[in-house]
């Protein structure tokens, strides 16, 4: 046993949920996720400090009413946006808004309103080329209310008087008063490095090298562990061997079962976590009608890969991961200011040379055309317990499911279809029975 040393039999169980909590909200304030959190996490935070460095390299900071998870991360995750209340993913305006928010916030004292926030960040935005901020164009309002709600939901503003609703409809009709957790502010924008002094993202990715065969030996057990918590399914092709090698040990599935109360799944090709807490922020087979028109599509995708009285499904060689990585630094990289170029070299960009074996690895390739239909079977097969909005646009339906499928390692999007992969084969077979609803 080397983790939750100190923490009895009896009190595993609740050490155990404050793990899981903080894992997934690296941020907690006094009403953030809820008014339980902080208190739960201060009562473990000795264990949990040195636990969550030893294990995964993280490191846990507790100021005043905030705690914060500061994370490790190993690579771009490109399906992990922020969200507004309405559920809308953020886009690079709301996030410069955000960032800007913050700067202000910084700077401020212990209040402000929400007509001095605007003034703030406009003034700055307006200095950014190809940013600007209008208080009166309706676009940018509703940007910037969305960064402040993110904020507001967090604990980070909370409303002292008045009312931001009718800030929302007309600048000049009302105000907002906003107290400032400064705790919080300090605890939410934390980079490793200083960012006017590196010229591309990857730069917050490096690691300083080991010296010695033992820290190396850690640090790949570390990112190991990392990648089953940060990812719904790791597969072994995807990482290094020395990673891969700890994914295959012993002492893994025991370590993570004793942080987390949670089982690890191992399979030929790969590891999960089997979330049997609801932990995590989104879980496959869910709720909803895209959730349930997605598991319905990988059970149609595992009978087609696996008919052996089918037409065999082509396979192709899975995408380079070393380019698709540098095309998403390339992204990032682009909202770089025009003082600071970008300097992106694709060859850095990758991790590592792909394995010959994994350069010949193929997957059954489905067609945007056997989806298309797939998914107007499903319509017509339970067409009552979707509404009558997912009928009317069958192609928005088959969009959703697939980025679900993607955000869950069931399939690839490649270019005219998607390519199945290994976790499909477990849905093979598999009868769903979905719950009826009036369509009209």
């Amino acid at each position: 046993m080397r983790f939750a040393t100190d923490v009895s039999d009896l009190e595993l169980a609740d050490y155990q949920r404050a793990v899981r909590l903080l894992l997934r909200h690296p941020l907690i304030t006094a009403t953030w996720p809820d008014e339980k959190a902080l208190p739960r996490v201060r009562r473990f935070s000795a264990d949990l400090r040195r636990d969550l460095s030893e294990a995964f390299g993280y490191r846990l900071e507790l100021h005043g009413s905030t705690a914060r998870l500061v994370r490790t991360a190993d690579r771009l995750e490109s399906d992990r946006p922020a969200l507004s209340r309405t559920g809308r993913p953020f886009d690079r305006q709301r996030y410069a808004y955000l960032s800007l928010c913050l700067a202000t916030l910084g700077r401020a004292g212990i209040q402000i309103t929400l007509s001095e926030l605007a003034e703030a960040v406009a003034g700055d935005a307006n200095r950014i080329p190809g940013l600007g901020f209008d208080p009166d164009a309706g676009a940018d309002r509703r940007a910037f209310v969305d960064a402040v709600a993110w904020l507001e939901e967090r604990g980070v503003l909370r409303l002292a008087d008045g009312s931001s609703a009718a800030w929302v409809s007309d600048p000049g009709a009302g105000e907002a008063l906003y107290d400032i957790a400064r705790d919080a502010v300090l605890a939410l924008f934390r980079p490793p490095r200083v960012l006017q002094h590196i010229d591309s993202v990857t730069a917050l990715l490096e690691r300083s090298l080991s010296s010695s065969g033992n820290a190396e030996r850690r640090s790949a057990a570390q990112a190991a562990r990392r990648a089953v918590l940060e990812r719904p399914i790791v597969y072994y092709d995807e990482v290094s061997g020395e990673v891969g090698n700890h994914l295959r040990g012993q002492a893994l599935p025991a370590d993570l079962f004793r942080l987390t109360g949670l089982r690890l799944e191992r399979r030929a090709e790969g590891v999960l976590l089997v979330d049997t807490a609801g932990w995590s922020a989104e879980r496959f087979p869910g709720t909803g009608s895209v959730a349930q028109a997605a598991v319905l599509l990988a059970v149609a995708i595992a009978e087609r890969v696996s008919d052996p009285d089918g037409r065999r499904a082509r396979r192709m060689p899975t995408p380079d991961r070393g380019e698709l990585m540098a095309k998403l630094i390339g992204q990032v990289d682009a909202g770089l200011p025009a003082s600071i170029p970008a300097a992106l070299d694709v060859a850095e960009a990758e991790p590592r040379a792909p394995a010959e074996e994994e350069q010949e690895h193929r997957l059954p390739l489905l067609t945007d055309s056997f989806l298309r239909e797939a998914t107007a079977d499903i319509l017509h097969t339970y067409g009552s317990a979707f509404g009558a909005a997912w009928h009317a646009d069958p192609d928005h339906l088959r969009a959703e499911a697939v980025a679900l499928l993607v955000r869950f390692g069931a399939v690839l999007k490649v270019p005219g279809g998607v390519l199945a992969r290994p976790l499909i084969g477990r849905y093979r077979g598999t009868v769903a029975q979905v719950r009826q609803r009036t369509l009209f």
